[in-house]
C-alpha cells in the first residue's frame, strides 16, 4: 500500500531559543548603557583636565606677570613761580608766593592703574596753609604720567605763627607736604586689588635766591 503523504510543519521555538534572545538582548542594553557612561566620564574627565589647566596659567599668572606692585609717586621738582615779599616793623609781614611742583606717578604694573581725586596738603609750622587738588586719572601699564601742580601761598592762613618773621628775615622757609592717591589695578577682568600711595615731602624755599634749595621725599605703599 502506497504510505500516505505526511505534511511536515515548522518547529515552534523552544523556550530556550526565547531566553537566549530576551539575553542578547538585555546584553546589548548593558553594552550600549556602558559605552554612553564611558563617554560621558571622558568627556567630563576633558574638561575638568581644561579647566584645571586654565586655572593653573591664570594662577601662575597673577603670581608673576602681573602681580600687583607699588606704583610710586615722585616729585621731580619745585619751582618758584611768583614771589612777593614785604617786611615791616610797624607793619605786618606780607608774602605771596606761587609754587610748580612737577610731579610724575610711575606705575610698574602689566595692567593699567586708575587713581582717584586726590589731595595734597602743604604744610608750615605744623599748620595746612594749602591745598592742592590732584585730578583723577589713569598710568597705563608701565608708562609714567607727569603733571604740574600749583600751589598758592598765602600769608593771610600763617599770621599766627610765631616763626614766620623770622624764617622770612633768614632767607628761607621750611615747608612739607602730604599726599594720598587711591587707586585699583585690575587683573584679568577678574583680580581688583586697591592701592593707596602716600607720599611726605620736606621743602626749603630760598627767599633770597628765589629757588628751591633742599627737597627731601618718601613714600608709603598699602594695598
Amino acid at each position: 500500500m502506497p504510505e500516505p503523504d505526511v505534511q511536515t510543519r515548522p518547529l515552534a521555538p523552544t523556550a530556550s531559543l526565547r531566553r537566549r534572545s530576551n539575553e542578547n538582548e538585555a546584553i546589548s542594553g548593558t553594552e550600549h548603557r556602558r559605552f554612553k557612561h564611558r563617554k560621558c566620564v571622558k568627556c567630563c574627565g576633558c574638561v575638568t583636565a581644561v579647566m584645571l589647566v586654565l586655572f593653573v596659567i591664570i594662577l601662575v599668572l597673577a603670581l608673576t606677570v602681573f602681580r600687583a606692585k607699588d606704583p610710586t609717586i615722585r616729585v621731580n621738582s619745585v619751582t618758584i613761580k611768583r614771589l612777593d615779599i614785604g617786611t615791616g616793623i610797624l607793619t605786618a609781614p606780607k608774602l605771596n608766593m606761587t609754587l610748580v611742583a612737577d610731579v610724575s606717578i610711575k606705575n610698574p604694573n602689566a595692567v593699567t592703574f586708575k587713581y582717584n581725586n586726590s589731595t595734597s596738603a602743604i604744610y608750615y609750622d605744623g599748620r595746612v596753609f594749602s591745598e592742592v587738588q590732584v585730578p583723577p586719572g589713569q598710568a597705563r601699564a608701565r608708562r609714567t604720567v607727569r603733571m604740574n601742580l600749583t600751589v598758592d601761598v598765602m600769608i593771610e592762613k600763617l599770621l599766627g605763627s610765631s616763626s614766620l618773621i623770622k624764617d622770612i628775615s633768614s632767607g628761607s622757609l621750611s615747608m612739607y607736604s602730604y599726599t594720598r592717591v587711591a587707586g585699583r589695578v585690575k587683573i584679568i577682568n577678574v583680580v581688583k586689588k586697591h592701592i593707596v600711595v602716600k607720599v611726605n615731602c620736606s621743602v626749603i624755599v630760598s627767599i633770597t635766591n628765589r629757588q628751591v634749595d633742599v627737597q627731601q621725599c618718601s613714600h608709603h605703599v598699602s594695598l
